[in-house]
């Protein structure tokens, strides 16, 4: 973790920690309509990903990635959308959501999409361990 990154309040109410990778924290968007990463760079003072150097730059992306294609890897049936938004929250951050025809924003973007609805605490647990099961080989 870089001295001093503090991270945004918003990401930690609205998330769940998984592990951290090279590129960043992982953390689970609570959310159980779709499988939703996030990767969150330790960086302070960058909100957007040009602003990194390149090898800082590399680092994410080669993480950003390896978690679409563990994710995937997991489910070959949906596909991956990554997007580094910044809109509602300034903090650099990348989200890893797949999507399939029967999900409920098809073929809309997932985000404001109608009411978050989080998981309960025994399923955000055994969530938070499958996808740390998946992401070994990173985190």
């Amino acid at each position: 973790m870089s001295a001093g990154f503090i991270l945004d309040q918003r990401l930690v109410d609205d998330s769940l920690f998984i592990g951290t990778a090279e590129g960043g924290q992982i953390r689970l968007m609570n959310e159980v309509r779709w499988p939703w990463l996030l990767l969150i760079p330790e960086y302070v003072g960058i909100s957007q990903l040009h602003e990194l150097d390149a090898m800082d730059a590399a680092r994410v992306l080669s993480s950003s990635l390896a978690i679409a294609r563990a994710m995937t890897n997991a489910m070959p049936d949906r596909r991956i959308n990554i997007g580094a938004l910044g809109n509602v929250v300034p903090q650099l951050h990348l989200h890893h959501v797949l999507r399939h025809d029967a999900d409920p924003a098809w073929p809309g973007p997932v985000w404001g999409y109608g009411t978050r609805e989080p998981y309960a605490s025994d399923a955000a647990a055994a969530n938070c361990a499958h996808w740390q099961g998946i992401l070994s080989q990173l985190i």
